[in-house]
């Protein structure tokens, strides 16, 4: 199948500033001497094919190129070098207010922007009522945007991007500016074009959305595309570089290797494999080792961090109660937390394996997996107490 967005050897360099005149005096000091100005490299040799009815997800942390990919798939900007190839109309919401006029009313950017995009005006005032109503700015289309606070930018920038029926719709971080109940909107109507076949890339941060809405994600890091695929594992990528980098775990391992874990599986109560769990539902952890020989009395462990580092639980089959009389060969087994009573948030979980004793660490995986659990309670912290209130009443 062609794909409909294709980037060969894509990049995209920008002139930075050189440092200097941090002062007026060293300003007008340097007046009439050219300025330094240094390339940095947002994009640099990036290759991908996105076929027809793909949603993609864009993740990265901050200043990885995400939107500068957007931007070059939009049209919005050139590449400095290589080229990026798409196939039929794009529809984007690339930045809060790009390509409306702030002295023109709602209704006129519309119109605006439908005449960039080619679509004849009859047509888009046709849709103008369905545009109105889904923005929910039936009060407002006639003001101009420039009164408008950055939700209602988000609204009306969405709801043209969307009526213009693209075949590619380009979206960045920007749906995090509305509030929950139209994120819920959208994501309705992007699950409807999902289904019509349209291909969405989306860039954001949450990386349970992307989980749960994408078919693909491709994890950006310093301007490369560092991993792509399922959503499940490039999430995991995401969380062990981004997490590692900014020094708040100590992602390791080591050990004898006499025992190793060589498969480890994050898997909900139905047997679904992925990074993202619920509260108050399992968390089933599905391990493979393999035991160089016979091992006596194994212990096999973990432990769950927090996403900035703080150590919450821990425990091992030697403090349960569960002996192992002996390991050999390769085999399987299942640690299954069930409730799971942690509250939404990021999590790392480690593994181990060592001897009865103590004296010696077969395997070790520290921060080795992380997962994120979600919660339709508005409670606040770590863990979900068993909580019973009873009605006061009078003495």
């Amino acid at each position: 199948m062609e794909p409909v967005i294709e980037a060969i050897d894509l990049g995209k360099c920008y002139q930075r500033r050189g440092v200097g005149a941090p002062t007026l005096m060293s300003r007008l000091a340097h007046m009439g001497k050219s300025t330094v100005h240094e390339p940095f490299w947002a994009l640099r040799n990036v290759n991908f094919s996105i076929p027809r009815g793909t949603t993609v997800g864009v993740v990265g942390p901050n200043g990885s190129g995400k939107s500068s990919m957007l931007g070059l798939a939009a049209g919005t900007i050139h590449p400095t070098e290589g080229r990026i190839i798409t196939r039929g109309r794009i529809s984007s919401l690339l930045e809060l207010g790009a390509g409306f006029h702030p002295d023109l009313s709602g209704r006129e950017n519309v119109f605006l922007n439908a005449a960039v995009l080619g679509i004849p005006r009859e047509d888009i005032a046709r849709r103008m009522d369905a545009i109105v109503e889904f923005a929910g700015l039936k009060d407002f289309i006639d003001t101009p945007v420039k009164h408008y606070s950055s939700g209602m930018y988000v609204r009306l920038g969405f709801a043209v991007a969307v009526e213009m029926n693209p075949d590619i719709l380009l979206i960045d971080e920007v749906l995090a500016v509305g509030d929950v109940a139209f994120q819920m909107k959208c994501f309705d109507r992007l699950n409807e074009f999902k289904k019509q076949g349209k291909t969405i890339l989306l860039v954001t941060h949450d990386l349970v959305a992307v989980e749960q809405f994408c078919n693909e994600v491709k994890l950006i890091h310093e301007g490369s595309l560092v991993a792509e695929g399922a959503p499940a594992d490039v999430v995991m990528e995401y969380l062990k570089r981004y997490m590692t980098r900014i020094g708040q775990l100590n992602v390791e391992e080591h050990g004898t290797r006499d025992v190793e874990f060589t498969q480890v599986a994050l898997l909900d109560e139905n047997g679904k494999e992925g990074t993202s769990f619920e509260t108050g539902k399992a968390l089933v952890v599905d391990i493979r080792y393999r035991a160089k020989k016979r091992i006596e009395k194994p212990v096999f462990g973990y432990s769950i961090k927090t996403g900035n580092g703080f150590f919450i639980y821990g425990t091992n089959t030697q403090l349960m109660k569960v002996d192992i009389d002996a390991v050999e060969g390769e085999g399987s087994f299942q640690l299954r937390i069930e409730p799971l009573s942690l509250m939404a948030g990021k999590y790392f979980l480690s593994l181990s394996a060592h001897s009865w004793d103590h004296e010696t660490q077969y395997h070790r995986l520290e921060d080795w997996y992380p997962f994120a659990v979600t919660s339709p309670s508005a409670d606040l912290g770590v863990f979900q107490l068993p909580t019973k209130w009873t009605l006061p009443r009078p003495d």
